[in-house]
C-alpha cells in the first residue's frame, strides 16, 4: 500500500501524494499511515491527487474526514487535483454532507390530539377493511355451500392434511407437557394436605374445558395461521391472485374457503387428541409422584368429571378455527408488494389470532358460567 501514498514534510508543511486507484479497500491501511502525522506540529497540509486515476465515494468521504480532522486543529488543508472525475466525486460527497447537516432539524413533536385521532383513524380503517373481508367471506360461503357440488373437496382434503395431520405431533407433545407440568405443580400442594386423589378432578376439568382447547388453538395459530398469511401473501406478491381473477376464478372459493372449512373440521379433532395427551401426562405424574394407579385414576375420572366439560372444549374448536383462519387469510390478503410486508403481516396474524382466541375463550367462560354449565 506504500505505492499508493507518499508523505513528505517540508518544515511545517505536510505533503500527502496519492497514486493509482483509491477505493474503499484502501482506507484502513492509508488511515493507519496518515494517523502518524495527526499529532505533529504542522501548519499546512496538501492533499495531492494529481497522479490518482480514480476514487470512489467511500474514499472521497475518507479524504474529507482527513481535511476536517486537520482543520479542527487549525491546520490549513489544500487539495491539488486537475482530474474532472475526481473533483466531481469530491463535490458530490461535499454536497451530500451539506444536505445532511442542513436537513438535521429536530423532530417536531405532534400534538396529542393529532396522534390520538390518527390512531383512531387507523383502527377504524382496519375494522372497516376486516368487516368488508368478513362480509365477502360470508356471502361467498353461503353461495358455494348451497350445493354440495360447489364444495372443493380436493382442496379441503389437502388443507386438512397440512393443517391437522401434520400438526398432530406438535399438538400432542405440547398437550402432554402441559398436563405433565400442571399435574406436577399441583401434586406438590395436594400432598401437603393429603388430598392426592383430587388431582383427577382438577386435571379433568381444567384440561378438558380450558387448557386443551386454548393450547391447541395457540399452537395452530402459530403454525397454520402464520402459514396461511405467508402463503397467500407470497401469492399476492407474485401476482398469482391477480392471475386467478383475470382467468375468472374466485380466490375466495379456491384459497379462502377450503382453508377455513378444513381448519373448522380439524381443530375439534386436534382438541380431542390434546385432551387425551394432557390427561395421559397428568396420569403419569399421578402414578409416579402421588402413587395413584391408572385404574384408580380412570375410576375417579369417570365419577367426578362430567361429560359436559369434554363437549364444551370440543365446541370451542370450530369458533377458534374460524378466527385463526380468517385472521391469517385476511393478513395474507393485506400484504403489500414487498417481502418485508410478509414478515410484518405474518407477525400481526399470529398476535391477533392468539388475542382473538383468548378473548373468545373468555366470552365462552362468562356465558357458560352464567348459564350454569
Amino acid at each position: 500500500m506504500q505505492n499508493k501514498l507518499k508523505a513528505t514534510e517540508e518544515g511545517e508543511e505536510l505533503f500527502l501524494h496519492f497514486f493509482e486507484k483509491l477505493t474503499l479497500y484502501d482506507i484502513t491501511t492509508l488511515e493507519h499511515l496518515i494517523s502518524k502525522y495527526f499529532a505533529k506540529n504542522i501548519s499546512q497540509v496538501v492533499l495531492d491527487l494529481e497522479k490518482v486515476e480514480y476514487i470512489d465515494t467511500a474514499f472521497g468521504i475518507f479524504l474529507l474526514k482527513i481535511e476536517e480532522h486537520f482543520q479542527q486543529r487549525g491546520v490549513t488543508t489544500t487539495f491539488l487535483c486537475d482530474n474532472i472525475s475526481i473533483n466531481s466525486t469530491l463535490e458530490l460527497v461535499r454536497r451530500q454532507k451539506r444536505k445532511r447537516e442542513e436537513g438535521g432539524h429536530p423532530l417536531v413533536k405532534k400534538p396529542f390530539s393529532e396522534n390520538f385521532f390518527s390512531m383512531i383513524n387507523d383502527i377504524s380503517v382496519g375494522i372497516v377493511s376486516f368487516l368488508t373481508f368478513f362480509g365477502q367471506l360470508i356471502m361467498t360461503q353461503l353461495y358455494y355451500l348451497k350445493s354440495f357440488k360447489n364444495i372443493r373437496y380436493k382442496e379441503i382434503a389437502f388443507e386438512i392434511n397440512e393443517s391437522a395431520i401434520r400438526a398432530i405431533g406438535i399438538v400432542s407433545l405440547t398437550s402432554f407437557l402441559i398436563g405433565l407440568v400442571v399435574a406436577y405443580q399441583s401434586a406438590y400442594q395436594l400432598k401437603s394436605y393429603g388430598a392426592n386423589i383430587f388431582i383427577v378432578d382438577m386435571l379433568g376439568i381444567s384440561i378438558l374445558r380450558e387448557l386443551a382447547p386454548l393450547i391447541t388453538a395457540i399452537v395452530i395459530a402459530g403454525r397454520s395461521g402464520s402459514a396461511f398469511t405467508a402463503q397467500i401473501g407470497a401469492m399476492k406478491i407474485t401476482q398469482e391472485i391477480d392471475a386467478m381473477k383475470s382467468m375468472g376464478f374466485d380466490p375466495f372459493a379456491f384459497l379462502v374457503l377450503p382453508r377455513i372449512i378444513a381448519l373448522m373440521i380439524t381443530l375439534p379433532i386436534l382438541i380431542f387428541i390434546a385432551d387425551m395427551m394432557g390427561m395421559f401426562g397428568g396420569m403419569l405424574v399421578s402414578n409416579l409422584d402421588l402413587g395413584i394407579s391408572t385404574q384408580l385414576f380412570l375410576d375417579r375420572f369417570r365419577e367426578v368429571v362430567d361429560v359436559k366439560h369434554f363437549y364444551i372444549g370440543i365446541l370451542k374448536g370450530p369458533f377458534f378455527a374460524f378466527l385463526i383462519a380468517s385472521i391469517g387469510i385476511y393478513r395474507g390478503l393485506s400484504v403489500k408488494d414487498d417481502t418485508q410486508s410478509i414478515g410484518f403481516n405474518t407477525t400481526k396474524s399470529v398476535v391477533e389470532s392468539i388475542f382473538a382466541v383468548i378473548v373468545c375463550d373468555a366470552l365462552f367462560s362468562i356465558i357458560f358460567t352464567n348459564l350454569g354449565i
